[in-house]
């Protein structure tokens, strides 16, 4: 997957709607070899062992959020790097997830992908509407950072399994 291969709309301070993106990293590991085996996978593009977020861009007309790029919404294990919470989650268990916000300076210059414009007017607002009611019960394949993505997708631009369509324009 190519970084922001998908471009944002040609005059952006055009329209007050939030750009709405998807990024992802390497998930996280114990350090040592768990961690180099994570590092080297992502680096393959090794699908299952991505973690997914999505990333608001306020747009500038939106002076409630005092923020230089954008904000940035996951859903990860509360502690991603405990050897039994990675476990328990291979082995399908649900375990103590936590959604997790947090500003940003820029954007990621790799592995980051623009999928639209908000249909709120305020999609951080939106976003903290929708982790409310997200249950934080974490299980690996079944409600993971994935499902997370594109359920918060899917309230920000009314799309679908926007994960999909990012593999599927990657890919071919």
């Amino acid at each position: 997957m190519a970084s922001l291969s998908i471009s944002p709309p040609s005059n952006p301070t055009a329209t007050t709607r939030d750009e709405v993106y998807v990024a992802a990293m390497p998930l996280r590991a114990t350090k040592g070899p768990p961690q180099l085996l994570l590092k080297a996978a992502f680096a393959l593009n090794v699908r299952p062992l991505q973690h997914f977020m999505l990333i608001i861009k306020p747009s500038s007309s939106v002076s409630s959020h005092p923020i230089s790029q954008g904000v940035v919404f996951d859903f990860q294990p509360q502690d991603p790097e405990d050897i039994f919470v990675a476990l328990a989650a291979l082995s399908g268990r649900a375990i103590p997830g936590t959604i997790l916000t947090r500003k940003i300076s820029k954007l990621p210059n790799k592995r980051c992908w623009y999928i639209g414009l908000s249909n709120s007017d305020n999609a951080v607002e939106a976003a903290y509407k929708f982790n409310s009611s997200w249950s934080t019960d974490l299980r690996i394949g079944h409600h993971d950072c994935r499902h997370y993505t594109n359920g918060l997708a899917e309230v920000l631009i009314g799309e679908k399994n926007v994960l999909e369509r990012l593999r599927t324009e990657y890919t071919s």
